[in-house]
């Protein structure tokens, strides 16, 4: 079958986290993308789907604005189109819901056209404990938090650089990123949501960082000592990386459409400190 011949359609997915092992496909583990490939499989009939994603989401991360994409047969989609949805809804689990699908611009990519991604890490301070209704979404923390000091803290971490000491290295991949937005804000009483949005993050990189904010906003660390940490360029072992269950992957933005396959591109560069190659 030639490219002419495949649509290539883009879907916005959102799940509970708690009970899969992360996004990717892994052998005899319940995934996101293994309920969803099945679930496509089945409804458009299709011996074979293979979703790219904007973000593989570790075991236990949510995911309010994730995006996937995958190429269908043109036939196959005009006749599903405006069925779809609903049928997927019937066969999918409760815990994973496909929002939106539709055909993708041209140049699209999922994984590497991105602009940024955009996380949100919520943890509550109550001196009793997290509402009952939002224990798997909200991690408890039991020494009062200081968001004055969090956020001078998260100043300093702003930029692109070299996050290795702020994640789980993994061989031939760099580590280099370009932190965005780095905030955190009182929701309601005793509940923090903090805001993290980069350009593409590196392995465990989001829940290190929290775990060093919440250091410095609890007073065991100075609100410097993040900003040390990523200076010295090593994983840290006073470093806490903390659990998934309170994070979610909020947003993935997109340029306008005729900037997709250029920013596809520049994505796929090999990402080097300022001043080399």
């Amino acid at each position: 079958m030639s490219p002419d011949d495949l649509v290539r359609l883009k879907l916005d997915i959102s799940y509970d986290g708690t009970d899969f092992s992360g996004w990717a496909e892994q052998p005899g583990r319940r995934t996101v993308q293994g309920e969803v490939q099945s679930a496509l499989a089945r409804v458009l009939r299709l011996d074979e789907v293979q979703l790219t994603v904007a973000g593989r989401t570790d075991a236990g991360v949510h995911a309010r604005g994730q995006v996937a994409h995958l190429d269908v047969p043109a036939a196959l989609w005009e006749q599903e189109a405006d069925r779809l949805l609903r049928r997927l809804a019937g066969v999918l689990p409760a815990d994973v819901r496909v929002r939106a699908v539709g055909p993708a611009p041209e140049g699209f990519d999922a994984r590497f056209s991105p602009l940024f991604r955009r996380y949100v890490y919520r943890v509550s301070d109550a001196p009793g404990g997290v509402d009952p209704l939002r224990r798997r979404d909200v991690l408890w923390h039991k020494r009062p938090l200081d968001l004055a000091r969090m956020n001078e803290a998260a100043a300093a971490l702003l930029g692109e650089h070299d996050f290795a000491a702020y994640c789980r290295r993994r061989e031939g991949a760099t580590t280099i990123r370009a932190l965005l937005r780095l905030e955190w804000v009182e929701e309601e009483p005793h509940l923090y949501a903090g805001t993290v949005q980069a350009d593409a993050f590196c392995h465990n990189m989001v829940r290190a960082l929290v775990g060093a904010l919440l250091a410095v906003g609890d007073g065991r660390r100075e609100t410097d000592w993040p900003g040390r940490v990523l200076a010295a360029g090593v994983r840290d072992s006073a470093v806490h990386v903390v659990p998934p269950h309170g994070l979610s992957l909020e947003e993935v933005a997109y340029p306008p459409d005729a900037e997709l396959a250029a920013r596809a591109v520049a994505t796929r560069r090999v990402r080097t400190p300022a001043g080399e190659g």
